[in-house]
């Protein structure tokens, strides 16, 4: 049976020991799971929408399932496989200790069916649900709505044991259906601007320079302003990137201010854009 309210007792979020969020994400997260609504995360690569269902995981100590959306994925897919090859060779072989009259016996579940399944109350991440059709996305919405669906196979229907915890990311590189937009909250995870990007830095790195961290955030956030560049450095190639530095024996902090900028491979992932910003260093000073 669905349970259909919130235990008196489940702690809210507020993040996680490697995830900052701002208080208007805490509490769409929170008003999400109160009324057991999908939460549709959008934001540009880097913004940590997947992330936040790892972070809220953490926090809730709650298993994690994740649903990595393919363009080809079908929605029977998400619920439950026939191992049809298996009971084949199982039958034709004869040396498998299932009965294959069995037909459940072959059945294995999907992502969601296994959040459906699961003893424990889970986080079910469905990632990057614009890669699939507009039927997936409104199917999909419907057996979360119901939290049911049938194995056609065996007749049998699949009821959640427990409502999980829906956290759906989009790149926007198709729009979503109005009926798929109607039945979830959402929240757009802007880009950190200087400040919140300083508590981020501060969770992932706990002794660091205050001049190299200072000096990294302002090249970082010039560098994203070079004109044409296809994908800009997000928060984990600054983090990589500090990485980098401080690791490197020989790198002085001051260097940074100099218009020494190295590594720049670390923060740019497309030649095109590697260039663009290794010209903009030569041409300019960007302190």
């Amino acid at each position: 049976m669905v349970n259909t309210e919130m235990d008196a007792d489940c702690a809210t979020f507020n993040g996680a020991s490697q995830y900052v969020l701002d208080d208007e994400l805490a509490k769409i997260v929170n008003i999400s799971m109160a009324l057991e609504m999908p939460l549709l995360l959008k934001g540009e690569p880097g913004t940590g929408k997947t992330m936040l269902a790892y972070a809220i995981a953490e926090s809730l100590q709650m298993p994690l399932i994740v649903l990595n959306v393919k363009s080809s994925m079908k929605l029977v897919e998400a619920l439950y496989q026939y191992d049809t090859l298996t009971r084949l060779n199982d039958s034709r072989f004869g040396d498998s200790q299932r009965d294959v009259s069995d037909i459940e016996a072959y059945i294995r579940m999907g992502k969601i069916g296994q959040a459906f399944t699961a003893d424990r109350r889970t986080v079910l991440l469905i990632d990057e649900i614009d890669k699939a059709d507009t039927d997936f996305q409104d199917d999909m919405l419907d057996v979360l709505d119901q939290m049911t669906f049938d194995i056609i196979e065996i007749d049998k229907t699949v009821k959640a044991r427990q409502r999980p915890v829906v956290i759906i990311t989009s790149n926007a590189k198709k729009d979503l259906s109005d009926p798929f937009l109607g039945r979830c909250n959402f929240h757009h995870i802007a880009f950190p601007d200087p400040a919140m990007m300083r508590r981020i830095i501060r969770v992932h790195f706990k002794d660091l320079d205050e001049t190299l961290m200072e000096n990294a955030i302002t090249a970082f956030y010039q560098l994203r302003d070079i004109d044409a560049v296809e994908k800009k450095p997000a928060t984990r190639e600054l983090i990589n990137w500090i990485r980098a530095l401080t690791v490197d024996p020989d790198f002085k902090p001051k260097r940074l201010v100099k218009g020494e900028l190295p590594y720049l491979g670390v923060l740019f992932k497309k030649s095109g854009d590697l260039e663009r910003a290794n010209q903009t260093v030569r041409r300019r000073r960007l302190f």
